[in-house]
């Protein structure tokens, strides 16, 4: 999942597979998730072409505005992007496949 927007308190509880994609300028993402549950990491390799991928096809079909402020200045916007996944969770995937998802 990618999420352009806030995302409440306790973030992926329950979380137990999967892989999201966290827009998160404010950094509060960081007291927000559940730490029991999930780890935050950077979006990097070829996660990150695929997630822009992602944004550029949601702009495409919803015009929305947010999302073409994020594609254009990708750079920036990318630096703000957190990875979430389920804590032991092998959830690495390659661009390809999230692209195709």
């Amino acid at each position: 999942v990618v999420v352009l927007g806030p995302v409440g308190r306790n973030f992926g509880a329950g979380m137990s597979g999967g892989l999201a994609f966290v827009w998160d300028p404010d950094r509060r993402l960081d007291t927000l998730f559940n730490p029991e549950m999930v780890e935050l990491k950077a979006v990097e390799g070829a996660e990150s072409d695929a997630l822009r991928a992602l944004v550029a096809r949601h702009a495409e079909a919803t015009e929305s505005p947010h999302a073409k402020s994020l594609l254009a200045d990708w750079p920036k916007a990318l630096g703000a992007f957190r990875r979430v996944t389920p804590i032991g969770s092998v959830a690495t995937l390659a661009a390809p496949a999230l692209a195709k998802a």
